[in-house]
């Protein structure tokens, strides 16, 4: 199958981005508010909810080489499958054990979605221009993540105060229409992903990688990125059925997964990247998780939050779009790390002034602030894993730091849950935010690594960059 050019790629990639993360706006602050107003304490829900994240952690690497070997496109067919039906088990969810039910099949669905369309697309870039740099579309990316979260949020908080079907919480509408969407994003990924059989190889870009894991060996000592064996050929020419596929990639995929964790190993850069999760899923924790109950809490009641917590949402993405767009602007100034470092550090910072705000105006400048830094983290962090990884591990890659950031964000949330129950909503969250800015100095091994190979990485040509 003839890849997509990087325009089309690009395209396709900003497309399902929007119909993938649209419907989260919707649900974004009413996820942890339905739970609460349908009698779990803030402890309860905020421990059933961090079952997603367990899942992930079990689930991220199998999948990840499951994806690596047998194609992204499965992935990502299969994860929207699954969003439809977490969608319907929190509808109907109504105890502790059901939400978990909920947030089980959630982490399913997060596990198969987390890294496939991005390798897909770095993939298909790397199809036709080898090696190349990818921090600006990430950037794009994560401009339209902001804008589409910004509306859905928008949206929530509309249908919430609209409240038209009595016979519902008005908590619950918003989940319907996520549920109806979800079904869309299900069929945009069965109608635009196009993908090369895994089978095939890339040449160029395997040239290239294997060229530069020599010059970074080179340059960086004991700590350098090993040259990975290429996964094994599935068989003779011509495309297999899909059991066979299946089978094969099946065999294939334990051993992507141990290539995986034995980078992680022995690559001093990537290792210090994925401890950055550690720290920034507890920020997330407080900006993402506790701000729409510190919002209740000063609002007085949860329908109160919601209706206010949606438009604050809105804004909070669409300035999360805008310092996703300023990264772009600013990698090429600061470099990609030192981009990363300021904006991880004033991440943190960010969210000890959301607990230190004593009413829902200063709590919500302060939550704008701090989101739209998350914004800015994203694109360049995605950047640093890129460089660490290659096509036959690039997902395995983008699943090891998402399986540390689950697992950071559900031991953090219960832990942080609990300490807001024996102190207060406000101690958890500045002793969270104190936490959070401690991540800064993970980037420092990626800021030498930057530093030692200046001026060697290719940049992204103007028709895709643009």
């Amino acid at each position: 199958m003839t890849p997509l050019t990087p325009r089309r790629a690009r395209q396709v990639f900003l497309l399902l981005t929007l119909t993938r993360w649209f419907p989260v706006g919707l649900v974004v602050t009413v996820t942890t508010l339905l739970p609460i107003e349908r009698g779990l304490s803030v402890p309860q829900a905020l421990t059933a909810l961090s079952v997603a994240g367990f899942v992930v952690f079990a689930l991220e690497l199998p999948t990840a080489g499951l994806a690596d070997s047998l194609g992204r496109r499965p992935m990502l067919v299969a994860a929207a499958v699954l969003q439809v039906a977490a969608a319907a088990l929190f509808l109907t969810a109504q105890s502790f054990w059901a939400f978990a039910l909920a947030a089980a099949v959630t982490g399913m669905f997060r596990a198969l979605d987390s890294g496939p369309l991005e390798a897909w697309f770095v993939d298909t870039v790397h199809a036709t221009e080898p090696g190349a740099d990818v921090d600006r579309p990430l950037a794009a990316q994560g401009t339209v993540m902001g804008v589409v979260i910004a509306a859905g949020a928008l949206v929530s908080g509309a249908l919430v105060w609209w409240h038209p079907l009595g016979a519902w919480s008005a908590l619950v509408l918003p989940y319907a229409v996520y549920g109806v969407l979800a079904i869309v994003h299900l069929v945009a990924v069965v109608v635009l992903v196009r993908e090369t059989p895994r089978g095939a190889a890339h040449p160029p870009e395997a040239d290239t990688a294997a060229d530069a894991g020599a010059g970074d060996a080179a340059a960086d000592g004991p700590g350098a990125t090993p040259a990975l064996p290429a996964a094994p050929s599935s068989g003779p020419p011509g495309r297999p059925g899909l059991a066979a596929r299946v089978l094969d990639s099946a065999r294939q995929a334990p051993g992507v997964v141990r290539d995986g964790l034995r980078l992680a190993r022995d690559n001093r850069v990537l290792r210090w990247l994925l401890v950055v999760e550690v720290f920034w899923s507890v920020g997330m924790v407080i900006f993402e998780t506790f701000q729409p109950i510190r919002l209740s809490e000063l609002l007085g009641g949860t329908q109160a939050g919601a209706a206010v917590s949606g438009p604050a949402a809105a804004a909070g993405w669409a300035v999360f779009a805008g310092g996703a767009a300023l990264t772009g602007l600013a990698t090429p100034r600061l470099g990609v790390a030192r981009t990363a470092i300021v904006a991880r550090l004033l991440n943190g910072l960010g969210t000890v002034w959301m607990g230190l705000a004593l009413g829902p105006v200063g709590l919500i400048a302060a939550y704008l602030v701090t989101y739209g830094l998350h914004g800015a983290c994203g694109p360049a962090y995605q950047a640093l894993l890129h460089r660490e990884a290659e096509s036959r591990n690039r997902t395995t890659v983008l699943s090891m730091a998402s399986m540390v950031g689950f697992a950071a964000y559900s031991l953090g949330a219960p832990a942080l849950g609990w300490t807001a129950g024996l102190l207060s909503t406000q101690a958890a969250m500045i002793i969270g935010g104190v936490f959070s800015t401690l991540g800064a100095l993970c980037f420092l091994p990626a800021l030498r690594r930057e530093r030692m190979l200046s001026g060697r990485a290719p940049r992204m040509s103007g028709t895709l960059a643009g």
